[in-house]
């Protein structure tokens, strides 16, 4: 940040009012105060002539702006001349891109004293009653749920931020709270990548391991594999016999190399007359739904058997979605956004890409870092709400 911003807090002036007196967006000056960003739009010179104009005649002496358009120490110097050097406007396809490539955002204490954020909307739901229910997510809950007393075999597939692993987190929520006798399991080897090569893969015979693991944790695990997989069908066989039923949950399952696939056939087709033993539920990004594709003949077998069910963006649900969240934290939603500023959140997350076609980021994760971005910038500006400017600049 600039040393700008000390002097404003020194001289107890918001940077809405330098914004109106240099006759600029709030956000392009929270830009400047706060990242050392100067727009490329703007003459530099003359930006700074006008900051210093409307210091002097605030009644602060001309030596006393003498350094405010330096960084605030010299670690922050460094970073933000290489800013400057490559900063430019972005163009509009490049603003409609931005907000996915948006790092964790959190809420600057003076956001939370500013609009009386006791909580964040935007923490991870702590209980199934937290969730917002779209008819897609109902579905995917249901089907996981119903995977508990029928064998399914189903792959989630949704971008970044999408809520897969909150999904997996309310099933293991909604099974605690009935008390039902379902083993959950769990494989996963650390670092996981599609082939050795890349990094350690997940194979059949870890799958086994977690099983036999989970199901009957005292039995010695035979070394083989074909040794190994007659032990899982029979501890699976003797679990459901004593009422347990058995779902297989694996996580960032786009980096399953494609025999580990082929080979999750035979695990769900384990069954004692017409009684599936095992439910396997797939989590994973966009590349799952690739290679699960019908016209990849690796997997032919597989994706016979595989319902693939998509997360898809919040979409017209973007609305009921925020309301949720500001509901739970105590906050009434129209305090806070105006209803432009929801469109704008829409028009900066959704749009044209090229040849490519329309795409939409309306997935919470990207919602909550732009808008926790969004209410950051207006509270620093000393905006009452956050509108569609702020949010289009963030």
């Amino acid at each position: 940040m600039l040393k700008l911003k000390g002097l404003l807090r020194m001289q107890n002036l918001f940077q809405a009012d330098l914004a109106r007196a240099v006759r600029l967006s709030g956000a392009t000056i929270a830009q400047l105060v706060n990242h050392g960003m100067w727009p490329k739009t703007v003459d530099r010179t003359r930006l700074e002539h006008d900051i210093r104009t409307w210091l002097i005649s605030l009644g602060l002496a001309e030596a006393s702006l003498q350094e405010i358009f330096e960084p605030a120490d010299q670690l922050k110097r460094k970073a933000n001349r290489r800013a400057n050097a490559c900063w430019r406007e972005p163009q509009d396809q490049e603003k409609e891109l931005e907000p996915m490539l948006l790092r964790k955002q959190s809420l600057t204490p003076l956001a939370k004293q500013t609009y009386g954020l006791i909580r964040d909307p935007f923490m991870e739901p702590q209980s199934s009653d937290e969730l917002f229910i779209s008819p897609d997510i109902r579905y995917v809950r249901e089907s996981l749920y119903q995977a508990t007393n029928f064998g399914i075999f189903m792959a989630i597939v949704g971008e970044s931020g999408s809520g897969k692993s909150t999904i997996r987190k309310d099933l293991h929520a909604r099974l605690q709270a009935d008390s039902l006798p379902v083993i959950i399991i769990e494989p996963y080897v650390l670092g996981m990548e599609e082939n050795d090569t890349k990094g350690k893969s997940l194979k059949a015979g870890d799958i086994s391991v977690a099983i036999l693991t989970a199901v009957a944790p005292d039995r010695r695990i035979p070394q083989t594999y074909e040794a190994r997989f007659s032990a899982v069908h029979k501890a699976l066989k003797e679990s459901a016999r004593m009422g347990n039923r058995h779902v297989m949950v694996i996580e960032e399952a786009h980096s399953l190399p494609i025999t580990t696939l082929r080979h999750l056939k035979r695990f769900f087709e384990l069954e004692e007359g017409f009684t599936r033993l095992l439910s396997v539920i797939l989590i994973g990004q966009t590349e799952l739904g690739i290679r699960l594709s019908e016209s990849n003949p690796a997997v032919r077998e597989v994706v016979q058997r595989c319902e693939v069910v998509h997360l898809n963006p919040l979409g017209e649900n973007l609305k009921g979605y925020l309301q949720k969240r500001f509901d739970r934290a105590g906050k009434p939603m129209a305090e806070l956004l105006d209803d432009n500023a929801i469109e704008a959140l829409r028009k900066k997350l959704q749009g044209q890409n090229g040849s490519k076609g329309s795409y939409s980021m309306l997935y919470p994760l990207a919602v909550h870092n732009l808008l926790t971005a969004a209410i950051n910038a207006a509270a620093e500006v000393g905006a009452d709400r956050v509108d569609a400017e702020i949010v289009l600049e963030v």
